[in-house]
């Protein structure tokens, strides 16, 4: 299906609305059922032109669908993306607000820091590593505007991939000085360990769904830019917190990142 200018902004506003408002809207394909990819994508990008408007502006992307078993799982053959904006970053110091948010869950990231413009559609992981100059731990806030968390590929990529919030740690590295494809992980929730991964889980190689999201790119005419910073991928399931509870994600070698939920009521 093709969607009409009108349409699509209307979905905008709706989405847009939901999240400004803190409140569950039900999922779009529940109108439009034959939502596409294609159409989906659209969505998004006027989404975050939205945000634009009211002042935000991209610092990066976030990967979504990195894990080969998620991908069978969702009957789909490559991952999803979505777009950061600065007013999305969060820091080690500062709580984040759940009053601002409908129902957070937190995911371990590894994150990269691009040195250098990259464009092309035959990008690979080395390509990456060139232009990173630096991978740092992080835990990315996903707070899905769509009722229960639930919804259709279509939906989430029309969402902007349920991106909120998130937190860069500390520490950052030169992608040289670590092994990114071998990297423990353990994800606590107020000091109890609550999920362990690799990351490997993320294609294989977090710079191989890097490459990936900028080949995807490149089918547009598009890039990644100097000063752009990108989630690679989930590590593991996200996990659901409330106020007065606190994120840590530990990496081997990578160190660690905090996240410390308050309400501001």
């Amino acid at each position: 299906m093709t969607l009409t200018s009108g349409a699509d902004m209307e979905i905008v506003e709706y989405l847009y609305s939901a999240e400004k408002e803190q409140r569950e809207v039900v999922k779009i394909t529940d109108r439009l059922p034959e939502l596409s990819f294609e159409d989906a994508y659209l969505i998004q990008e006027k989404l975050i032109e939205r945000r634009e408007i009211d002042g935000a502006r991209r610092v990066g992307l976030k990967l979504g669908l990195t894990s080969r078993a998620k991908q069978q799982m969702m009957g789909v053959h490559e991952a999803i993306y979505g777009f950061l904006t600065d007013d999305m970053l969060g820091f080690e110091w500062e709580p984040i607000d759940f009053d601002q948010l409908i129902h957070p869950k937190a995911e371990p990231e590894i994150a990269f820091m691009i040195g250098e413009d990259l464009q092309g559609t035959s990008v690979t992981a080395e390509d990456v590593l060139k232009v990173t100059k630096y991978v740092a731990p992080a835990i990315e806030i996903i707070d899905s505007r769509y009722l229960d968390f639930k919804f259709t590929l279509a939906d989430v990529i029309a969402d902007n991939c349920s991106s909120s919030r998130f937190i860069l740690g500390s520490k950052w590295m030169k992608p040289d000085s670590v092994e990114l494809g071998q990297l423990g992980m353990v994800m606590s929730k107020n000091g109890i360990v609550a999920q362990t991964g690799s990351s490997a889980a993320v294609l294989g190689n977090p710079a191989v769904s890097v490459a990936w999201a900028v080949n995807k790119l490149g089918d547009a005419g598009r890039g990644i830019k100097k000063g752009d910073i990108i989630l690679s991928g989930a590590i593991s399931e996200a996990i659901s917190f409330l106020p007065g509870e606190s994120i840590t994600v530990q990496f081997a070698e990578l160190g660690s990142v905090t996240m410390v939920c308050k309400s501001g009521k």
